[in-house]
C-alpha cells in the first residue's frame, strides 16, 4: 500500500477486542488509514481515548445512558445513539466497515452498511449465522464484497485465492480446543465463568472465549463459512490444533491440500482484510517454524462438547434454526457469565430451545428476528427453570 492515498474505515464494535487491535493496526502502519466513524456499545472512557487519538468525524454509542455520558464528557462532539445511531454510521460511505458488533445486534448496522454500497470487512460470525442467505442475497445485489476477519475464515479465504468452491472437496476449520481441551464431561462440572474465559491461545471477548470453551464457537462457524464459502455443512469439518498455527486448509478435488499458517495474532487477519488485495507491511511478528518444532491434530471430542453437534444439526435443519441456536446460546452463556447456570447446562440449554422451535421459517429478516426472539424468550424459561433445580 506504500505510495498510495488512506484508505477510509468505520469500525463498529471498536472497544471490543476485534476493535481495539484495529485500531492498533492503523496505529501501526501511519498513513494508510483514516479513520472516519468509531461506534461501541457503552465503554465511553475507552471510546473517548480513541475518538482523541483518530479523530472520526461520526461517533455512535449504542447504550443510550453511555451516549449521554459521553456528550457530557466531550461537549460539542455529535453523538448518534442506538440501534439507529449504529446503522447510519455503518452506511457513511467509506472504504471498509469493520463489523465487529458481538451478537446479534451486529445484523441491522451490516445491513445497512451493505446497503451503502460499503465493503465489508466481517468479524462477528453471528449475522451470517442468523441470516446468512439474507446477507449474501443482499451483498451480491449491490455488489459489495464481504472480507471475513475471523482468522479460520481469513485463512480459508486466502486458501481459496479466488477459486471457485466449485473444484473444493472439504474445508477444514482449525480449533484450539479451548482451555479444556482434553478434559471429559465429568471433569467439566463446576467450570467458572473465569475459568471458561481464559483461552490458552487467544486474547477475546468474554463470550467468544466461553463459545470457545463449549466449541460452539466452531459449529458457528461452519455455518458461516457455508455462506461465504457456497460449501455445504457436511463438507466442512473441525480439528482440533492446540498450537493454533494453521488456521484453516481447503482439500481440493484432486487431493491436494492448501493450508494458511500465522501467528496467533488477531491483527494478521485484520490488516489482510482492510489492506486486500494488496498486504500490509508485518502487521504482527513473523512465524518461526524452527523454533516451533511441531504441530498437533486431533478430531474434536462431541461427546464433552455437545455444541459442535447442536450447530450442525442447526445447519442441517436450515430456515429458522441457525437464528434459533444463535440466540439460545447467546443467552445460556449471558446466563452463565452471570453464575445462574453451570457451563455444562450452555449446551442444554440450546437443545432444549432448539427442540421447542424447531421447523420456524428464515427466508425474510422479520422471519429471521422473530426466530431470535422465540429462541431467547424459550431459552430464558429453560435458564429459570435450571436455577429452580439448582
Amino acid at each position: 500500500m506504500t505510495g498510495s492515498p488512506p484508505r477510509h474505515i468505520t469500525v463498529l464494535g471498536s472497544t471490543g477486542s476485534i476493535g481495539r487491535n484495529a485500531l492498533d493496526v492503523v496505529r501501526r502502519t501511519p498513513g494508510a488509514y483514516v479513520v472516519d466513524a468509531l461506534a461501541a456499545n457503552a465503554n465511553v472512557d475507552l471510546l473517548a481515548a480513541q475518538i482523541r487519538e483518530f479523530s472520526p468525524r461520526a461517533v455512535a454509542v449504542h447504550d443510550r445512558g453511555a451516549a449521554a455520558k459521553l456528550r457530557e464528557m466531550m461537549p460539542g462532539l455529535d453523538v448518534l445513539e442506538g440501534q439507529k445511531g449504529l446503522a447510519e454510521v455503518a452506511a457513511r460511505p467509506v472504504d471498509t466497515v469493520l463489523c465487529a458488533v458481538v451478537g446479534a445486534a451486529g445484523l441491522p448496522p451490516l445491513l445497512a452498511a451493505i446497503d451503502a454500497g460499503n465493503r465489508i470487512a466481517l468479524a462477528n460470525k453471528e449475522p451470517l449465522v442468523m441470516a446468512g442467505q439474507l446477507v449474501m442475497a443482499r451483498a451480491e445485489k449491490r455488489g459489495v464484497d464481504i472480507l471475513p476477519v475471523d482468522s479460520e475464515h481469513s485463512a480459508i479465504f486466502q486458501c481459496l485465492g479466488g477459486r471457485s468452491a466449485a473444484g473444493v472437496r472439504c474445508i477444514l476449520l482449525t480449533a484450539s480446543g479451548g482451555p479444556f481441551y482434553g478434559r471429559t464431561r465429568e471433569e467439566l462440572r463446576g467450570i467458572t465463568p473465569e475459568q471458561a474465559a481464559r483461552h490458552p491461545r487467544w486474547r477475546m471477548g468474554a463470550k467468544i472465549s466461553v463459545d470457545s470453551a463449549t466449541l460452539m464457537n466452531k459449529g458457528l462457524e461452519i455455518i458461516e463459512a457455508m455462506h461465504l464459502f457456497g460449501v455445504p455443512h457436511d463438507r466442512i469439518g473441525v480439528v482440533i490444533h492446540p498450537e493454533s498455527v494453521v488456521h484453516g486448509l481447503v482439500e481440493f478435488a484432486d487431493g491436494n491440500i492448501l493450508a494458511q499458517m500465522g501467528v496467533t495474532d488477531m491483527r494478521a487477519p485484520i490488516a489482510y482484510a482492510l489492506a486486500y488485495p494488496g498486504r500490509a507491511a508485518e502487521p504482527v511478528e513473523r512465524l518461526d517454524l524452527a523454533r516451533l518444532g511441531s504441530l498437533t491434530f486431533a478430531a474434536p471430542d462431541t461427546e464433552a462438547f455437545p455444541c459442535l453437534e447442536l450447530a450442525r444439526g442447526a445447519a442441517r435443519s436450515g430456515a429458522g434454526a441457525p437464528a434459533v441456536l444463535n440466540g439460545a446460546n447467546e443467552q445460556a452463556v449471558a446466563a452463565f457469565c452471570a453464575g445462574r447456570i453451570p457451563f455444562l447446562a450452555i449446551g442444554d440449554v440450546v437443545a432444549g430451545a432448539l427442540e421447542r422451535e424447531s421447523g420456524l421459517p428464515g427466508g425474510t429478516l422479520a422471519e429471521i428476528l422473530d426466530a431470535d426472539r422465540r429462541a431467547r424468550a424459550a431459552a430464558d424459561e429453560i435458564i429459570t427453570r435450571l436455577e429452580g433445580c439448582r
